[in-house]
C-alpha cells in the first residue's frame, strides 16, 4: 500500500491513548499521541477525532467502528493516521465505548499500539481494495456502501468477524 509522506513509527512499548465525548471530539489524548502526531494539546482537545485521519483509510472500516462502538461493543482495527505535517504512522486500535452510572455511553476510549509489519502489509491489501471501491461509483455515498458491502463479503466468505479477522493477522 501506497501512502504519500514519511512512515512515522512508535516504540514497541509506547500506547496511545485518546478518549473523545459521544460524538468523537476529543477530551483527553497523551503524551505519546502528541509526539507522534505532532499535534499539540490545544490542536486536539474539543476537535474530531478524525484530525488525524488518513485520505488512505477506507472509509467503510470507519463506518463499522462507530456502527460496533455505538451499539455499546468494543472493537479492534488497524488504522493508518496523519501527522500534523503530512506524515503517517499505522496503529492497532483497541476502541471501547464508555458508559454512565445508567449505562449510557458518554464517549469512547481508545488504545493504540504498534503493529506488525506483516499485519500491516496484510491489512494494507485489503484496504487497497476497499479504496479502489470507494472511489470508483459516481457518488460518495455509494462509494462507501459499495465498499462496506464487499469488506462484510470477504468476512462472510472467510467465516470471521472483523476483530477475529484481525486478529488473526
Amino acid at each position: 500500500m501506497q501512502i504519500s509522506g514519511h512512515e512515522r513509527s512508535m516504540g514497541v512499548d509506547e500506547i496511545i491513548v485518546s478518549k473523545t465525548n459521544s460524538k468523537g471530539h476529543l477530551t483527553y489524548v497523551n503524551d505519546v499521541f502528541l509526539n507522534i502526531s505532532d499535534f499539540t494539546i490545544d490542536d486536539l482537545l474539543g476537535h474530531p477525532h478524525a484530525i488525524v485521519r488518513n485520505d488512505a483509510m477506507p472509509r467503510c472500516i470507519f463506518k463499522l467502528l462507530w456502527e460496533t462502538i455505538q451499539s455499546g461493543q468494543e472493537i479492534f482495527a488497524y488504522v493508518v493516521n496523519k501527522t500534523k505535517f503530512g506524515e503517517h504512522y499505522w496503529v492497532f486500535a483497541h476502541v471501547t465505548p464508555s458508559h454512565d452510572e445508567q449505562g449510557n455511553i458518554t464517549g469512547y476510549h481508545s488504545n493504540r499500539r504498534k503493529p506488525s509489519a506483516a499485519a500491516v502489509a496484510a491489512i494494507g491489501q485489503l484496504y487497497e481494495r476497499l479504496l479502489q471501491v470507494e472511489q470508483t461509483p459516481k457518488s460518495r455515498k455509494t462509494g462507501l456502501q459499495e465498499s462496506y458491502d464487499l469488506l462484510m463479503t470477504i468476512l462472510q466468505e472467510r467465516g470471521q468477524s472483523y476483530d477475529e479477522f484481525v486478529l488473526s493477522l
